[in-house]
């Protein structure tokens, strides 16, 4: 089975992938996406619901008391370190980006609490830019599909991906394998009765 065939079944399957992070302006998918790390969307979205809400602008998220924002994101774990990556990001950005998101991964890189996958994932959605993000769920999909060995580490599953994906699919690419990892080749219990890449599936013909 060839990646044509593996982007025709995603494209089937999930056709209108996006970004399950809720968010309004640029930064809120910025300070969503770091937040959820060893987390859920699905977590993130409910205490962001109440972050955005209390603090609607960059200067008032800098300017927010630490003890607040963190009760606000407790549910989520690590809310020491992320409550003050929120008012870093807020300051680095008003003072240095002009109160924006910049297509900019050198920067974007330097803020706080923002790595890697995080930039991916902003200038994927942001800007269109051709990044894939690699966490947990695409990590998996990628193993399984041989798409990955199961030794290679995330930034060596990225270059794979990027290579074998075309450019202009890559951010569509992007959300799909994330949404087909959360919803279909689950970690635990996946669908693969219903699974039409079940043949190339390491997973499925050890298990099957």
């Amino acid at each position: 089975m060839t990646m044509n065939e593996i982007i025709n079944y995603l494209d089937r399957i999930i056709p209108n992938a996006i970004c399950e992070l809720n968010y309004t302006k640029d930064y809120e998918l910025l300070i969503a996406v770091m937040l959820s790390a060893q987390t859920t969307d699905k977590r993130v979205n409910m205490v962001t619901d109440i972050l955005f809400k209390k603090y609607p602008t960059l200067q008032d998220l800098k300017e927010a008391d630490i003890n607040d924002l963190i009760d606000i994101i407790r549910p989520i774990g690590t809310f020491h370190k992320k409550a003050q990556n929120i008012k870093d990001i807020a300051t680095r950005l008003i003072g240095d980006a002009d109160s924006i998101v910049p297509n900019d991964r050198e920067f974007l890189e330097s803020l706080s609490g923002v790595g890697r996958k995080t930039t991916n994932v902003v200038l994927s959605n942001l800007y269109n830019e051709p990044c894939i993000a690699v966490d947990t769920h695409v990590s998996r999909v990628s193993k399984r599909l041989g798409l990955a060995k199961e030794t290679d580490d995330v930034l060596k599953i990225e270059q794979k991906l990027t290579k074998k994906i075309p450019k202009e699919k890559l951010a569509r690419m992007h959300h799909q394998l994330v949404l087909f990892g959360r919803y279909y080749c689950k970690a635990i219990n996946p669908d693969c009765v219903n699974c039409e890449l079940k043949n190339m599936c390491k997973y499925h013909n050890k298990n099957k």
